[in-house]
């Protein structure tokens, strides 16, 4: 921006990313750019970090041309000897005032970002901050913004913030690289025909992120109704983009025609990979995996998209489990960004690869995962929502704690997530960790009990909250008697002291359990390196990714205290607070929590 002309093809994207890494642009870039586009405009690409392609960037004034790729460089050359020559303007973009707006109207328009800006990220600082450079280059001139600039850049890559979206940043592109696989020299293999069982809102939705990225897909389902349901399900998804201006309606009609449905295994005989997407249940499982073996070509990658039951149990009775690997995505499955792939001992290398490739092509970022109860998120988040219910039975107020959950910067508090989840997904994924880990689950019967009274989540415009006609969420009095009822059966009293928690000590309370979890996680080899359970945090559960991911997080407070408040707790309020072994080693030497595998195991040996 700071040449006299710039010259872009049409599929350039341009733009301004910095503030996704917790930095303002540098070099005048908040200078250069509202004097280019307008003060609006400018705004919008900084704050939003959203690139412009070629065309649009030469219709609001970033580029001066548009040419094809094959023309670019002789135009360009061209365009500097006019410049040289006189024929083209010389142009410095730090002197341009025409597409500034009078000082007045600019000041409302800095006023109006400004309140946005705090409306939606109330626990950043470095948006402002950019805002207050561009003003200061509107009122005092480029030289005088350009200064501020140079000073709030170099005080802001010293912030936390920045430490934590960089290293979101190195964390994400990391999660692709898996000790003993992806450095085999293996080359994926080329999926192109994918098979889904099951036309629910998971397969529905793993159906229309394949299509999108242009893979061939059958959906399978019982009986015809269901077949058609699920079809309609995946044409809504594409619909939804039409709507919103995404997908003109010609795209619309190509990637539909990628779908077909099946209610038999008859077309199974070509695909690459199948993604069973049915209801949990452990021998429909098994009976469609024999199934698949029969009908599926010796190279079809076999995946389940099953959150919490054992993929060794699923492959049971056939003979392929090496190509069988956990494929579990999160809902709605074309939206949420990431995909757990598990392994178990016996998955290939190969299959790996291969479904690492695929969740890159259809734009997910692919965590890949030992195999046990709940993989890695789910796992991780189990002692979320139960951390939360025992703070309720002894006498935190549930809003509180969602208010104070919410202002950590979690999209939602534990209470409004179960209410959308839905009780009944909430107690099977519950039983699942129960049965698994007794001795450190907290067993309450507050959701069954409102679940008796005919009390459901959102779906039913009563759960934890009572929900208007919009679904819009307000506080709901009746709650108390179920609290009550659910204190008396778990024999607990009220506690004065949990009566009056401030936020920081429900973000504490509610986050440490999940901390110690993800703790066990690592130290079990579930996850291959801490940074790929901070990433598995923020793209799953929506934790803040100014906050660096779970772990990261945990270790800006030192695992020294998050240790003695665990044992605090824990000899309060019983075992569901045990600092588990790996946490209390590190506390012990005041070390870190955030090691690969590798060097965990040197620690210990």
């Amino acid at each position: 921006m700071g040449c006299h002309a710039r010259i872009s093809t049409p599929t350039a994207q341009l733009g301004l990313p910095e503030l996704t890494l917790g930095v303002i642009p540098g070099f005048g870039g908040t200078q250069a750019l509202p004097r280019l586009v307008g003060i609006a405009k400018a705004l919008e690409m900084m704050l939003t970090s959203k690139p412009v392609k070629g065309e649009e960037a030469l219709n609001i004034g970033l580029v001066d041309a548009v040419v094809s790729p094959d023309e670019l460089l002789n135009t360009a050359r061209r365009w500097a000897l006019d410049i040289l020559e006189g024929k083209k303007p010389w142009v410095i973009s730090y002197y341009k005032t025409d597409k500034l707006e009078p000082l007045g109207e600019a000041r409302e328009i800095l006023k109006f970002a400004r309140a946005q800006t705090r409306k939606r990220a109330p626990n950043l600082n470095h948006p402002l901050v950019c805002i207050d450079v561009i003003e200061e280059g509107i009122v005092s001139g480029s030289r005088a913004g350009l200064w501020k600039e140079a000073e709030a850049f170099q005080g802001l890559l010293l912030s936390d913030t920045c430490r934590s979206l960089v290293h979101v940043f190195f964390s994400q592109r990391g999660t692709t690289k898996v000790p003993g696989v992806t450095d085999l020299g293996l080359k994926p293999r080329q999926v192109k025909k994918v098979a889904i069982l099951g036309g629910g809102l998971m397969g529905s939705g793993i159906a229309t992120a394949l299509i999108l990225s242009n893979y061939s897909v059958i959906l399978k389902e019982v009986n015809d109704k269901f077949l058609q349901s699920g079809i309609a399900r995946v044409k809504a998804n594409l619909q939804s983009r039409v709507k919103k201006g995404q997908m003109s309606q010609e795209k619309f009609e190509k990637t539909l025609s990628l779908l077909k449905g099946a209610l038999d295994y008859e077309s199974f005989r070509d695909v690459d990979m199948v993604i069973e997407a049915v209801i949990e249940n452990v021998s429909l499982k098994q009976q469609i995996f024999s199934d698949l073996e029969k009908y599926c070509p010796p190279h079809c990658i076999l995946a389940s998209n099953t959150s919490t039951i054992d993929l060794n149990l699923i492959g049971e009775k056939t003979k392929s489990q090496d190509r069988i690997i956990g494929a579990h995505f999160f809902s709605p499955a074309h939206v949420m960004p990431l995909l757990e792939i598990v392994r178990t001992p016996k998955t290939s290398a190969q299959v790996i690869i291969d479904l690492l490739d695929v969740g890159k092509k259809i734009k997910k970022t692919p965590v890949v995962v030992g195999n046990c109860t709940g993989f890695a998120v789910n796992r991780m988040f189990f002692p979320y929502t139960q951390a939360a219910l025992l703070l309720v039975e002894r006498g935190t107020d549930v809003y509180q704690i969602d208010k104070a959950i919410t202002k950590f910067g979690m999209p939602m508090g534990p209470f409004r997530l179960c209410d959308l989840v839905g009780f009944g997904v909430a107690i099977a994924t519950g039983g699942q960790f129960v049965l698994n880990f007794p001795e450190r689950t907290y067993k309450s019967m507050l959701i069954p009990l409102m679940q008796e009274d005919k009390r459901a989540g959102e779906t039913t415009r009563r759960g934890f909250y009572v929900y208007d006609e919009k679904r819009r969420a307000n506080p709901d009095p009746e709650l108390k008697k179920y609290i009550e009822k659910a204190r008396d059966i778990s024999g607990v009293t009220v506690d004065p002291k949990l009566t009056k928690l401030s936020d920081k000590d429900i973000v504490e309370m509610i986050f440490f359990p999940v901390v110690n979890e993800a703790c066990r996680v690592l130290a079990e080899g579930i996850a291959v390196k801490a940074s790929d359970l901070d990433i598995s945090a923020i793209m799953g559960m929506g934790f803040p990714p100014y906050r660096g991911g779970i772990l990261f997080w945990a270790d800006s407070l030192g695992s020294k205290y998050i240790c003695s408040r665990l044992e605090q707790w824990s000899n309060l309020y019983g075992g569901f607070f045990k600092p588990c072994s790996y946490l209390a080693e590190r506390a012990a030497k005041g070390a870190p929590l955030s090691l690969t595998m590798d060097s965990a195991a040197k620690s210990r040996l």
